[in-house]
């Protein structure tokens, strides 16, 4: 196949060329499409299941290599002083390289853009003045709709250039504050180098990220992932990866992300979708029940349940076979379950072992009187009848959903388990106040569905994966990290999150207690203090809040030259917050009316009234309709150009106490991109004075 022809730009003329090299980068593009699609797997399968599996792999191949038109191929170009690799005192000359979202070569093998990931596009990201990294000229490029329109140079190796351009990048700065419209833009051409730390950091470890407000931790996470694919594709083709939100519209929120990074693997969850595998969650708690039944405690009371279901036997086992009769004393069968015990390996892996270890007692007996029995004998006696009598009288099966219904409605098997980790008033708050018949009527809640999914994992363990994201952690109960950490048990973790938008009742106090939860106590914790979504005006007067709900953090400091638009504004009516909406529609990019969940269903009347068109969290925005009504609860994550937000006092009187108001507050504040616009009838909180 022939390269497409580009026109050939005039050779004083640097834009130019660099479209002709976009032109010519997306015509190779084109064309490794092209050569997948052409492919004929007619003849290279040898039956179905093969042609199907290969079918799906270039259906998937197909897919990474879409050109997205509107989102920049690449973003950045690299001039190398010397060939990476090469010997420098040779004087070899260096190497010219495009950075972008994914690798494209042209028909000869050469590349014409290097994925982001590449060891060799590191230093877009990390080359300095005080460390260029033996890159002479690294190029930023300006996008409008996919075209190129503008570009800016830093010669890192220049000493007369001054130092500090990369701070004050025109560029990087309109990229980060570009309006948006769709679903959450990844920042793979604005990563700075404390987060591309982050992002690189090895497979191995785990990873715990406090970022405040617009630190963009969740597109570092979500980066992280894209890079540990490319990093370790293999390994983790067998080992799988997860993404897991704080809910569904979080989720699609985020779900563009890694499709337009190339990556269409990684499954995404939350934590009750993980949990809800064999009951239906219909009902809720109370915060102090939820409370106690997301408490770290509750794994031994389980623990205690479970294993109570042994019982030492009484009685030998008699194995018949032929005319030879096997006696195994009970002395020696509980030598052999108190041995299983010790181990401490699973309920359900130990009930399969004890016929076996029954059935070795048997054939060792046989060997004394002069048998050769092999492995099918001793086969055979595990299955004998009064061996499996034997096995269900001593190590029963567990339903964990039936011992979790019973823990919560059987106040004396509550107490046995429970003696000496809850007190008696702590039984009572989780207990139900009414019986219920069965597994299936039985309405439990998120918080019961994470106790059944550890008692599960004690009689049979939870399938590892290789590598689990896990976003807006700090809302994570201690059952709950539980849960999580047995996704990642023989893998690796990257926890996001931020200690003072935690807005449950059980919210994480500590990063090292919440690792410790998860099974990944060395994990290490980074901290993001960069804010490069909330402008400056904005993130000070929402900071104001936490030495009331997160003392001791540092506040984000905005690395914006644009300071924002910020407007307090005293009103009379939902006529004016109305009206705010259209004020902020008017410029470009989304616009989010985040209210408390109470005051939602007036304002949609209000919003339908006046004839404005919104959607509900989650939904993808268009041209034609760009404003999002969002309750305060459904608020975290999400971010918006233009926000007006309504009653800040509802927001935080919504929640069960103060603080856990305040923070969801801070959270509202903290949504917008571009300028914020707050309206009051009732009085602002007294934390936000100053």
């Amino acid at each position: 196949m022939s390269r497409p022809s580009t026109p050939v730009p005039a050779a004083d003329d640097p834009l130019a060329r660099e479209r002709s090299h976009l032109a010519g980068s997306r015509a190779a593009l084109r064309a490794m499409r092209e050569d997948v699609e052409s492919l004929d797997i007619k003849d290279v399968t040898a039956n179905w299941v093969n042609a199907e599996v290969l079918a799906r792999q270039i259906n998937d191949r197909i897919k990474a290599l879409a050109d997205l038109s509107d989102t920049p191929l690449f973003f950045g170009r690299l001039d190398y002083l010397h060939s990476p690799g090469a010997d420098r005192a040779e004087g070899a000359e260096g190497e010219r390289f495009y950075i972008g979202r994914r690798h494209v070569h042209d028909h000869d093998g050469d590349p014409m853009v290097i994925d982001w990931r590449a060891p060799v596009s590191q230093p877009f990201y990390r080359a300095s003045k005080k460390d260029p990294m033996d890159v002479g000229l690294r190029r930023r490029f300006g996008y409008t709709r996919g075209d190129i329109t503008a570009y800016e140079d830093e010669h890192l190796s220049d000493p007369t250039e001054p130092s500090g351009a990369a701070a004050t990048s025109k560029l990087l700065q309109q990229e980060i504050e570009r309006p948006r419209v769709g679903p959450m833009r990844d920042i793979v051409a604005t990563i700075q180098p404390e987060q591309d730390e982050i992002v690189r950091s090895g497979l191995g470890g785990t990873v715990c990220v406090q970022g405040g407000p617009g630190t963009g931790k969740t597109a570092v996470g979500l980066h992280r992932v894209a890079y540990l694919l490319y990093a370790h594709r293999e390994r983790l083709a067998r080992t799988g990866t997860l993404v897991i939100g704080p809910n569904k519209s979080f989720l699609h929120y985020i779900e563009q992300v890694l499709p337009a990074l190339g990556e269409l693997s990684v499954q995404q969850a939350t934590v009750d979708d993980l949990v809800a595998r064999s009951v239906e969650v219909r009902g809720t708690d109370d915060a102090p029940a939820a409370v106690l039944k997301g408490d770290a405690r509750m794994a031994e009371v389980l623990r205690r349940a479970v294993y109570s279901h042994v019982t030492m036997p009484a009685e030998p086992v008699m194995v018949v076979r032929g005319s030879r009769r096997w006696r195994v004393p009970a002395y020696e069968i509980e030598e052999i379950v108190r041995e299983l015990l010790d181990r401490g390996i699973r309920y359900g892996a130990a009930r399969e072992a004890l016929p076996q270890r029954i059935a070795h007692a048997v054939l060792v007996q046989m060997e004394r009187s002069g048998e050769a029995p092999d492995d099918r004998v001793q086969d055979a006696v595990a299955r004998n009848p009064a061996v499996k009598a034997a096995v269900k009288a001593i190590w029963p099966p567990v339903d964990p959903a039936k011992l979790v219904l019973r823990l919560l409605t059987d106040a004396d098997f509550l107490a046995v388990h429970a003696d000496g980790i809850l007190d008696e008033d702590e039984q009572k708050t989780i207990l139900w106040a009414k019986p219920v018949r069965s597994v299936k009527s039985a309405k439990w809640s998120s918080a019961d569905a994470v106790l059944i999914d550890e008692a599960t994992d004690l009689v049979e363990r939870t399938h590892s994966l290789g590598h689990v994201v896990l976003d807006e952690a700090q809302d994570l109960s201690p059952m709950q990290y539980r849960a999580v950490g047995r996704r990642c048990s023989t893998g690796s973790a990257t926890v996001l999150g931020d200690l003072a938008q935690g807005t449950t009742p059980w919210a994480t106090r500590s990063w090292d207690e919440a690792l410790a939860h998860l099974g990944k106590p060395d994990g290490v914790v980074e901290e993001l203090t960069a804010g490069f979504r909330v402008p400056t005006d904005v993130i000070t007067y929402a900071s104001r809040l936490l030495p009331h709900i997160a003392p001791g953090l540092t506040p984000v400091a905005s690395v914006r030259e644009n300071p924002g638009f910020f407007d307090l504004r005293e009103i009379s009516g939902t006529a004016e917050v109305v009206a705010a909406c259209k004020e902020l529609l008017r410029h470009e990019g989304s616009t989010g009316l985040i209210a408390a969940d109470a005051r939602v269903p007036e304002l949609a009347d209000a919003l339908t009234a006046a004839g404005i068109p919104y959607l509900a969290p989650g939904e993808e925005t268009t041209a034609e309709t760009r404003l999002t009504l969002v309750p305060a609860s459904l608020a975290k994550g999400l971010e918006y150009d233009y926000v007006v937000l309504d009653e800040p006092q509802a927001v935080v009187d919504g929640e069960p106490d103060e603080r856990t108001g305040l923070r969801r507050l801070y959270v509202a504040l903290t949504r917008a991109v571009s300028g914020l616009i707050v309206t009051h009838t009732a009085p602002l909180p007294a934390q936000l004075a100053g």
